[in-house]
């Protein structure tokens, strides 16, 4: 294709081409008047240009040697007519378009969109999928196409179109997204010469351009848009009124008719226009009160938007130096969509794949959301398979063995508390942006935050709520036994999921353990006894071993945080699994968690990522956590299925990490939508919550953890969470106490790395030659049995000694 007449920023094309080029070394204006008149003139050269196409070769692109936009934009100013009025479409025709890649999320990376630029409005379409947007020469006429890459679709798909092979335009002119720029900010990235972001004030769209060139094309005609929106300066608004002029002629008559006297008649008038100048001088009082707040509140934005854009480059320039060398081990077992990194490009193929894929879904959106699925049982706050005093069964539960149906409820039953303590004290509210923007640059594993931001629980009792929902794992034994591996499977990835259910609505953070520090729960009422231990604190590795009724299950975790400024994404690095009697194991890693609006608006946190849950013999699973967007009606779903070693797709397992998981027999992607989805049967169902919720909004399962019942104490290990006095003060509502013992534990761990490097070995588990797992040697619940704890060393006390951590 012959080289396209160019904009002043040297990639901007006008549907009429021409063979000339800018030269070299022009430079933009930088006075905006002086811009707007330079646009204009090049909007008018080539609406002469199209024109003339127009007329002389029937709509088809025309190519000219012409040097007249040359010309035109080096002395443009001098043909602009003063006196006429400037206008949007003078400055970018009917439209400003081409392809810029889009920034979705860490799991899919940059995808390319059809950005138009149209009276202001900057929307964008998908190119790829059932839902791709139609472009030709016929949809851009009149508009400027700005890039090559753009260029080339356009003539692409105007050849399609010639030949009547292009989808119908009216079919496919819906944008996907919208940005009005009158309320928006433009910002240029620091690390990236591609890179640029538009932020709206609720959300913020990252951009990236083919070439530099063609992003000053884009950051050029936006601004020039912008410009077409000015603001009201402070000097006209305190500019002072001089013109007041206030009719007092109706009152005059009316008071010479009652025949009141020329001086009376005179001071009503000078009273009335006195009054009538104070009232206008506190209306424009409170107009410049006014337009002061909306230049504050712009300024307030603009520094944050920066803030938050340091914060992001500085973040990836970090990880960009670290590279390759700092990754650690990759599980063979697992694989999360997190592995993309923020400068991650796909292209071809897997971009049709990804743009059909927002779509489909399994084609279970609907049926999610509909009436049969929630009367289905997918409404957790009717029953409950926890240990909760009311155990219903399902009614999709009536054909299957009563051996299996019973797995996880003949325990017996013990009486545990479900309610949290009184707070003894009335707690303060703390500004979490206040404490984040105090610490910009610094590490915030290492910031000491107030207990306001935490929950009474350590990370050591967070483990222990992944395995709330022991029973399938129980179900998942007895299958086996039976001799059906594939509902052994499903229930394992039910277990798998159902970790998840209870960090709905959690939006504190959990303690973090000091080394050494341990966790034990003997749970009689679901068959288990679990223990975890803080093995390692830098990195923060947290180990967790459990028994069951034929099964184990155990493994080790340490979270990697990027600090995003308005949200910090979570990517956890270890594995877990699940290993039954008979020889069955099961290995999974965790998916990544979000958690957003740490400034502005409500703290909430989302799953998602790929989680491979791979068998040692015939069976594996898949399961997709989808990313929740700002407009989902159903968030949190989960998709998955399972195959076997030939690749085949046995079942497909569909639901929400924090409602249900339901399976169907076969590949859904190949059945009869909701006559398949009608055959679906329940896995696992979220227990109902609290009958007394918390601030925390705990679970009912998560309210017991730190419970210390009749005679456990005595029992306990001096390491134990329950011991640890600044939870224990938080539970108890002790707030100021809470923060006192936060401090000095924080400043005791401090002495935690040194102690690891002189050689500090955890006292119940040990690092796997050749590996970076922990395995549990055993021996806590012998040496709890004898009340022996010697090794076991006081980490909450004031004692100072080189054996102990102070």
């Amino acid at each position: 294709m012959s080289n396209s007449a160019m904009h002043p920023c040297c990639c901007v094309s006008s549907m009429a081409i021409s063979n000339s080029s800018m030269p070299a070394a022009a430079q933009l204006p930088t006075d905006p008047l002086a811009r707007i008149q330079n646009l204009v003139a090049v909007s008018r050269a080539s609406s002469a240009r199209e024109s003339a196409a127009d007329h002389g070769g029937g709509g088809a692109l025309s190519l000219s040697n012409s040097n007249s936009n040359r010309h035109s934009y080096s002395h443009g100013h001098s043909h602009v007519h003063p006196s006429r009025e400037l206008k949007i479409n003078d400055i970018v025709g009917d439209g400003v378009s081409g392809i810029l890649y889009k920034w979705v999320n860490y799991g899919r990376g940059w995808r390319p969109r059809w950005f138009v630029l149209q009276d202001g409005v900057l929307s964008y379409y998908k190119i790829h999928g059932p839902d791709k947007i139609v472009v030709n020469q016929e949809t851009e006429r009149g508009s400027r196409v700005i890039g090559e890459e753009s260029m080339r679709r356009v003539m692409s798909q105007n050849h399609q179109h010639r030949n009547g092979t292009a989808a119908s335009p009216e079919k496919s002119r819906t944008p996907f997204g919208e940005v009005h720029l009158k309320v928006s900010s433009v910002r240029e990235s620091r690390s990236d010469d591609r890179r640029f972001s538009i932020f709206t004030g609720t959300k913020r769209l990252h951009l990236r351009a083919e070439s530099r060139e063609d992003k000053l094309a884009w950051m050029e005609v936006l601004q020039t848009m912008k410009d077409m929106f000015p603001r009201m300066s402070n000097s006209e608004l305190m500019a002072p009124v001089d013109n007041l002029a206030v009719s007092t002629e109706k009152l005059r008559r009316r008071l010479l008719e009652e025949g009141v006297s020329e001086a009376a008649i005179q001071d009503s008038e000078q009273i009335m226009k006195n009054e009538f100048s104070s009232l206008q001088n506190q209306l424009m009082l409170l107009k410049q009160k006014h337009w002061f707040l909306m230049d504050t509140l712009r300024q307030l934005e603009t520094e944050k938007v920066d803030l938050e854009n340091t914060v992001v480059d500085e973040s990836q320039r970090q990880l960009n130096e670290v590279g390759a060398s700092s990754r650690s081990r990759q599980d063979k077992y697992s694989e999360t969509a997190s592995e993309s990194e923020y400068e991650n490009e796909r292209v071809g193929a897997a971009d049709e794949d990804t743009d059909e894929e927002d779509n489909t879904f399994f084609d279970t959106k609907d049926f999610l959301s509909s009436s049969s699925f929630k009367s289905n049982g997918s409404d957790f706050r009717t029953s409950s398979f926890s240990s909760d005093d009311d155990l219903n069964t399902f009614e999709s539960e009536d054909g299957i063995d009563h051996d299996i149906r019973s797995a996880g409820r003949n325990f017996p039953r013990l009486k545990r508390r479900k309610k949290m303590p009184d707070p003894a004290e009335k707690e303060k509210g703390v500004s979490l942006w206040s404490m984040i923007k105090d610490n910009i640059g610094k590490d915030l594993t290492k910031v000491c935050l107030p207990v306001y931001f935490n929950e009474p629980l350590s990370s050591l009792q967070k483990c222990f709520e992944d395995v709330e929902y022991s029973y399938l794992l129980d179900r998942a034994y007895e299958w086996g036994r039976k001799g059906n591996n594939l509902m052994r499977i499903l229930n394992v990835a039910a277990f798998a999921v159902s970790g998840y259910a209870s960090t709905e609505g959690r939006n504190c953070k959990p303690f973090n353990p000091l080394l050494g520090e341990t966790y034990e729960a003997d749970y009689p009422d679901k068959g288990l006894r679990f223990f975890s231990e803080k093995v390692s604190h830098h990195p923060t590795i947290v180990a967790c071993h459990c028994d069951g009724t034929g099964w184990r299950f155990y493994g080790d975790s340490n979270l990697k945080s990027k600090f995003w400024g308005r949200s910090i994404q979570l990517d956890p690095v270890g594995t877990l699994t699940v290993e039954f009697d008979d020889g069955e194991v099961f290995q999974w890693s965790k998916v990544t968690t979000s958690i957003y609006n740490l400034i502005l608006g409500k703290l909430y946190c989302d799953h998602y990522g790929t989680m491979r849950i791979q068998g040692n013999h015939n069976y594996s699973c898949k399961l997709k956590f989808k990313e929740q967007s700002i407009i989902d009606r159903n968030p949190h779903q989960v998709q998955g299925v399972v195959q076997d070693k030939s690749g085949k797709t046995l079942a497909t397992l569909f639901g929400k990490w924090d409602e249900s998981m339901h399976y169907v027999d076969g590949d859904l992607s190949k059945g009869k939508g909701h006559e398949s989805l009608s055959e679906a049967r329940l896995l696992w169902k979220r227990s109902k919550p609290p009958e007394f919720p918390t601030r925390y909004n705990l679970t009912r399962f998560a309210i017991t953890m730190n419970e210390l019942t009749p005679g456990l104490k005595e029992k306990l290990p001096p390491t134990d969470s329950r011991l640890r006095p600044d939870q224990k003060h938080l539970e108890n509502g002790e707030y100021e106490k809470a923060n006192v013992e936060k401090l000095r534990l924080e400043q005791q761990q401090r002495q935690a790395r040194s102690m690891q490097e002189k050689g500090w070995k955890p006292r119940w588990f040990v690092k796997d030659k050749g590996s970076e797992t922990y395995r549990y040697i055993g021996g806590y619940w012998e040496a709890r049995e004898q009340g022996n704890w010697e090794g076991c060393h006081d980490v909450f006390g004031n004692t100072h000694s080189d054996h102990t951590i102070v």
